[in-house]
C-alpha cells in the first residue's frame, strides 16, 4: 500500500509484513507541460532533471550520487543512468536512485534526494513530476510525493532518509530552490539537515 506523502511528513522504513528494508529505490518521474500556442511549440526544448542523492554525516557531505558520479564511494548507493527528456508521464521512473541501507557507513545519518532543471526551465515548463520510494526486493511502491504547483523554480529538495533508532525513516521535504545542478542546491539542503 503506498503512502502520498505530504510536505514534511515522515514514514519509517519497514516492510508490509515488519521487518526493515533493506534496498530501496528512490525514482524520479516527469514530462514536459504541453505548450500552448503555435510559437511555443515550435520552440520548446526538452526538460532534463536529474535527480542527485547526498551522503551526510551530521552537517558534513561524504559523498553524491548524480549523473556524473553514478556509484557513491563505498557502493552503497547508485544511480542507475542520466535520463535527459523524461518520459510520457505513464508514472514510471525515469531517472532512479538504488540503496542499499545495509550498506551505507554507519557514520552517514541521511540521505538528501534532489531534483534539479539542468537545462534550465522553471517547474512551470513541468508536469506529472513525482518522486516515489520502493521496495527494491519486490517493487512494492511505498511512498510516493509529487511534486505539484509549477513554480518558476528550477530545483527541489526531494526528500531524505536518516537513521531513527537501529532504522530508517524517510521525510518529504519537497522545498522549491534554484540551481542547475547539485552544488547549486547545498545552501538550501543545509536548512533541512
Amino acid at each position: 500500500m503506498t503512502i502520498n506523502l505530504t510536505k514534511g511528513q515522515q514514514v519509517s522504513l519497514t516492510k508490509s509484513g515488519g521487518g526493515e528494508l533493506d534496498v530501496v529505490r528512490m525514482g524520479l518521474g516527469w514530462k514536459s507541460a504541453p505548450r500552448k500556442g503555435f510559437l511555443a511549440r515550435l520552440t520548446a526544448r526538452e526538460i532534463d532533471l536529474d535527480a542527485s542523492a547526498v551522503l551526510f554525516a551530521g552537517r558534513d557531505p561524504q559523498d553524491v550520487v548524480f549523473f556524473q558520479h553514478l556509484t557513491s564511494d563505498d557502493g552503497s548507493v547508485q544511480h542507475t543512468g542520466d535520463n535527459r527528456v523524461g518520459g510520457a508521464g505513464q508514472g514510471g521512473d525515469d531517472e532512479s536512485i538504488v540503496v542499499d541501507l545495509r550498506r551505507v557507513p554507519v557514520h552517514v545519518d541521511q540521505i538528501v534526494f534532489t531534483v534539479n532543471s539542468f537545462t534550465g526551465q522553471t517547474f512551470e515548463e513541468v508536469e506529472a513530476a513525482f518522486c516515489r520510494l520502493v521496495d527494491e526486493s519486490n517493487g512494492q511502491e511505498l511512498a510516493r510525493y509529487t511534486l505539484t504547483g509549477g513554480g518558476r523554480h528550477t530545483a527541489q529538495i526531494m526528500a531524505k532518509v536518516q537513521r531513527s533508532g537501529s532504522g530508517w525513516q524517510m521525510t518529504a521535504i519537497g522545498a522549491p530552490t534554484d540551481g542547475r545542478t547539485f552544488q547549486d542546491l547545498m545552501p538550501a539542503i543545509a536548512q533541512h539537515l
